[in-house]
């Protein structure tokens, strides 16, 4: 029996499961599909946001604030891309003043630091791209960007290597209480627990009413976005934000930490839990709101468009804690934005909960430092010239729109819970997700996975399961 399993393997269950690693524990994560950051996590804005929109007082807002002062010094711990660029949220309207006083004055009660409003000129002076026609901002410094996929890799890389067990392609079906825990009915057989956590994204409101009942309920709400070219990468500094609504805090326009820019999301409620296929309606409506927000979008930059879902439940808070019926059962459940902000302040909080709970006592090899997959791009020319010297294999180039080598899809293979699928190399390396968007490379990275996994090429799959991409090699007759 593990003290501890885990549902999910997004951002929340893994910043949790790294938490848990301080402490000596049998910990397992079990998540349904082939690797980490597969659901809510894949798909967001990348934003790290100040805090100033969360009602004051409530645990979103507590969370967000406290997850965005861990981000710098986390993001330098486990060397993933993060950086402060700061926001701003913008009124388009004089009669939208009060409504920018009043986030203010939110921001203040939470705990927001650094914030003051912007006139005309001098928000024009700092974002120039702003449409014409704003006439005040709110300014947060502390806002940031973010790589959610080197985020997450990067939490769950961390507590494998702290001893912490990771089960992909296994599926939670069923939940019981037994004698001093839970039985967990997967896709891979039985499990027992003394300790759940249920951070399962957009299906933590059926695994928690399975076993309480004080139910819960989340609605996916899909956000489309776009992704511009790196030639943008200057078309504006911070993220820049309109007015939240009912739907949530509205399209954006940023920078990302790759040196793109990114718009969206927009917010649509929908019923399919599995429903992240972009429309052209969704396209269209963001496209259209990015446009008021900024002058001259170069949409014409699209190198491709997606979507993401939130997990909205229907009292917009997080619900984090011990389900009041169902001992050794932890909710981490309605995780919506600001959820990739606040995952490590998420994963201090459970963790906390579960080490007096079980009387943790910790972990004397924990090991907090983690180095993210070698690039050489933050080499000196010298220093690369020996690494090629001594690995050819960082002189061979794969992707050639973001400068992939060889040598970093031999790492990220090679590297704890390291990539077994197309997807799983993009989201370590980024090879595929430049301007052509893996029209060159992926026939290189394929044969690099199959020759290192030692499996054929029909067996190599864009993201698990069904997503093989090839049938039989060149000149077969089928």
């Amino acid at each position: 029996m593990y003290d501890i399993v885990i549902i999910g393997a997004g951002v929340s269950g893994c910043s949790i499961a790294r938490e848990l690693s301080r402490y000596r524990a049998e910990i397992c994560v079990v998540e349904k599909c082939e690797d980490v950051c597969c659901g809510t996590s894949k798909a967001n804005s990348a934003i790290v946001h100040a805090g100033f929109d969360a009602a004051a007082g409530s645990l979103m807002a507590k969370l967000n604030v406290r997850g965005n002062e861990m981000m710098e010094p986390l993001s330098r711990e486990l060397d993933f891309l993060f950086r402060r660029n700061g926001s701003l949220v913008t009124a388009l309207r004089g009669e939208d003043r009060p409504s920018l006083t009043e986030l203010y004055r939110n921001g203040l009660a939470n705990g927001v630091k650094g914030m003051r409003i912007l006139d005309r000129e001098e928000l024009r002076a700092m974002e120039p791209n702003v449409a014409p026609e704003a006439v005040a901002a709110l300014y947060a410094p502390t806002g940031g960007i973010v790589c959610p996929f080197g985020l997450t890799i990067a939490l769950a890389e961390n507590a494998c290597t702290n001893g912490v067990e990771f089960r992909f392609n296994t599926e939670v079906k069923n939940l019981r209480p037994v004698k001093g825990g839970w039985e967990l009915s997967t896709s891979k057989g039985p499990l027992a627990a003394k300790y759940i956590v249920n951070a399962a994204g957009v299906y933590a409101d059926i695994f928690n009413n399975l076993v309480s009942g004080v139910k819960i309920h989340i609605t996916p709400r899909r956000g489309d976005y776009c992704l511009l070219d790196k030639s943008t990468g200057g078309f504006v500094r911070h993220t820049v934000f309109q007015l939240p609504g009912k739907y949530g805090k509205g399209v954006l326009v940023s920078p990302t930490v790759h040196g793109n820019t990114i718009i969206g999301p927009t917010a649509f409620d929908i019923s399919d839990r599995e429903g992240n296929n972009t429309t052209a309606e969704g396209l269209q409506e963001l496209i259209g709101k990015a446009g008021r927000m900024v002058k001259n979008l170069p949409i014409r930059q699209v190198i491709t468009s997606f979507a993401g879902l939130r997990a909205h439940e229907d009292r917009h808070e997080f619900i984090i804690g011990e389900a009041p019926d169902a001992p050794g059962f932890i909710n981490c459940a309605g995780i919506e934005s600001p959820g990739l902000t606040s995952s490590p302040a998420i994963g201090e909080m459970v963790a906390n909960l579960l080490r007096g709970k079980l009387e943790l006592q910790p972990n004397p090899d924990f090991n907090g430092v983690r180095k993210g997959v070698l690039d050489p791009g933050r080499l000196s020319r010298e220093e690369y010239e020996q690494l090629i010297r001594e690995k050819p294999e960082y002189g061979n180039l794969i992707c050639r729109c973001e400068m992939i080598t060889e040598g970093e899809i031999l790492d990220a293979i090679h590297r704890p819970l390291g990539a077994r699928s197309l997807d799983g190399v993009k989201r370590r390396t980024r090879a595929g997700m430049g301007r052509c968007q893996a029209g060159f490379c992926t026939p290189r990275t394929m044969e690099i996975l199959a020759r290192e996994l030692g499996i054929p090429q029909p067996e190599i799959t864009k993201c698990g399961g069904a997503s093989n991409l090839i049938v039989g090699a060149n000149k077969d007759v089928l």
